[in-house]
Formats: structure tokens, sequence, C-alpha cells
């Protein structure tokens, strides 16, 4: 099969969909890979180190786009790759659909196969492809956060780790998912006197044995959220609904409540955001201010430390990328169906009744398409 890996083109997006050590192994297998020139420099991974690995390297993402049967990406299509891709072509890399209409209807107008990373289950119902990027979201939030609440970046003032005989910051984490857990131990590391709120009994038991007495955990409710969001200098919003869109949790209310300076990092931005106030921004720019509170909602988080990101990223995906290679996009869902729940959009067909019911819209059934 033929293998493409374009560039990336999002703001500051650096990642590359496969590393040179992720070619070697396809083209042990007989495939054929091509890689856009430039995709991987900016973190290391030279052209010269792609053609050691057997890569064919293109000068242009059209020329990639153009020949692949399999595209191996990291973000979802910006507005100038959607006219590149092909009909009946596969394409392997995070969407985050449900909360963006307009990229869902460009993708069914494109004719191609779409499949989630962050869609794909494994035995145990876990997002095998999308949590170590969730890891890593989880530690970047806290370190971002404590940026932003630095004076210069508009904060108020306040060292998380507090000081000698100087209080430590108090962090909330709204979510004790892959994303929280590791926020939580990231800003317990960093000293910060740290609230976790979670809707699982067992998720809060599980964080209560992990941390201890080093943290709290409450039940979120909206009373919950009322009494600790005042108190709060900083607050991390890792709530996830696989596939769907986020759900509002902290509204404009709850920020008028708020300290002056206080920081707010949504990691649910991609999913649309778990704060009302919140909206996409780049690591270019990747603060405002609304009600008095910094918002970080920068929606390609693990872009910031793109090499490990990319590292990571492979590690979880390429033995999925081995399977489409080896058997056919057709055939590896069909053996396979925790890759199936990836699949999103069929050749024009919506399927994900996740990203039906955010959008309101109607899907097919994965299985009537695939054995049509």
């Amino acid at each position: 099969m033929k293998i493409g890996v374009p560039r990336e083109i999002k703001n500051h997006e650096y990642r590359v969909g496969l590393t040179p050590n992720s070619v070697r192994e396809l083209v042990h297998h007989g495939h054929e890979v091509l890689v856009e020139q430039g995709a991987g420099a900016a973190i290391g991974f030279s052209d010269d180190a792609y053609l050691a690995s057997g890569a064919l390297m293109l000068e242009r993402a059209a020329d990639v786009y153009r020949t692949a049967q399999l595209i191996v990406k990291v973000k979802e299509p910006q507005t100038e790759e959607i006219p590149l891709l092909q009909p009946q072509q596969t394409l392997f890399t995070f969407l985050h659909l449900a909360p963006d209409p307009q990229l869902t209807r460009a993708l069914q107008h494109s004719g191609v196969i779409a499949i989630a990373y962050e869609t794909v289950t494994d035995r145990s119902g876990r997002l095998p492809l999308l949590a170590p990027m969730s890891e890593i979201a989880g530690r970047i939030a806290v370190q971002a956060g404590a940026r932003s609440l630095e004076m210069e970046a508009g904060g108020r003032g306040v060292l998380l780790s507090g000081a000698p005989g100087v209080p430590a910051g108090n962090v909330v984490v709204i979510g004790g998912g892959v994303v929280g857990r590791n926020a939580v131990s990231i800003a317990c590391g960093m000293g910060a006197d740290v609230t976790v709120l979670d809707t699982s009994m067992q998720t809060l038991r599980e964080l209560d044995q992990q941390f201890g007495n080093r943290i709290q955990t409450l039940n979120s409710t909206r009373t919950a959220l009322d009494e600790v969001l005042p108190q709060a200098d900083l607050v991390i919003g890792a709530v996830l609904i696989p596939g769907a869109a986020a759900p509002k949790l902290v509204n404009r209310n709850h920020l008028e409540s708020m300290k002056s300076g206080s920081v707010i990092v949504d990691v649910a931005i991609d999913q649309g955001g778990c704060v009302e106030t919140a909206r996409p921004t780049t690591h270019s720019a990747p603060t405002f201010v609304e009600e008095g509170v910094v918002h970080y909602c920068v929606a390609n988080m693990p872009g910031a430390v793109a090499r490990t990101s990319t590292q990571a990223l492979n590690n979880a995906t390429l033995p999925f990328v081995l399977a489409l290679a080896d058997k056919g996009t057709r055939q590896a869902l069909l053996d396979d169906p925790f890759l199936l729940q990836g699949l999103n959009i069929w050749c024009g067909q919506l399927t994900s009744a996740e990203v039906a019911a955010s959008q309101q819209v109607d899907y097919s059934s994965r299985e009537s398409l695939l054995s049509s």
C-alpha cells in the first residue's frame, strides 16, 4: 500500500504522522511510504533520516495526497487540505468532529474514509490512541496554567508552589480521567493545593488511593463547582465524553465569582470545551480574558512538545497503521471491532452516533456500510 505523510500546517503544529522508525517498519512490511519534504525537520526528523528508513520524499503536499491510498496525519485537515483529499482514500488522524459540523460536511463531501484516533477503543473501553496525548496535555496544562498566572502573562501573580510563609496556589481539576490524573500529578509535584472533581466515585477512590492527603476529592455537582471555583487560582477543564461534544460545566456566572487574574485551561477545547466562554486559541496567541479570568484554550496543546508527542503517538498508532496497510482498510476494520469504533465517515456517510447526536443529524451503521 502507498502511505502518505504530509507536513502538518495547523498553527505551530510540528508533530508528524510517522517517525522514521515507523516508516522503517512499514517498508519492512512491503509498503511504500511517501513523506512530504520537511515534514519532521522541526523536531529533528530530517529528510535524510526518512530516506535512510526507506521513505520516498515528495516536494509538495499535493503530490502526497494525490498518490497515497492511506494518509497518516496528526491533526484534522485544515481548510486548504480538504481539496487535496481523494475519494475512497483512507484518512487516519485526530478529527474531533463533534463540535465542527463544517469539517464533518467537508469530509463527507470529499468521499474519504475517515478514522479518528480519538474514538478507537480497546477491550476495556479505553481510548488507546488518545491516551498518550491526553497524558501529555494534562501535564502541559499545569505548566501552561502556571505560566499564565504570572503577571506578565495577565495572571494574578501567584506561584503554585507558594513560598516559605506564603500559601500554595489553589488548583481545581474538573475531571479525573487521563488528562485530569496527569494534571493532578504535576500540580501536586509543584506543591499546589489541589482539588479534583469527578462524577465517578470509583475514579475518586482511585485518585484518593494514589495521592492520599495531598489532594481533596469531590463529587462533581453544581454545588461543588459553585463552592470551589471562587477559591481557585487555576482551573483545569479535563472533561471527556468520547466522540461527543464536551458538556459546558463552567458558565459565565462562575467566572464572575472567580478571582481577577485567575486562570482556566480548557483541555477539552478540541471537543468544544467544557467552559461556556472558551474558544479555540493557538500557540501564537494562546490566551484571552473574559470576566477578568485568563483563558488558555490551545486546541493542539501537545504540539508544544512535538518531539515527545510524536514519539508517544507513534508508539500507539503504528500497530493500527500496519493493520490498515497490511490488510486494506475494509478488512482491517472488519477484523478489529476496536479499530472499527474509530470509523467516523465512510465514503460520504457519517458513521459516528456521538457526532450525529452532537450535530443533530442522521448517521449510518458502521457494520451495515462495511457489509454492503
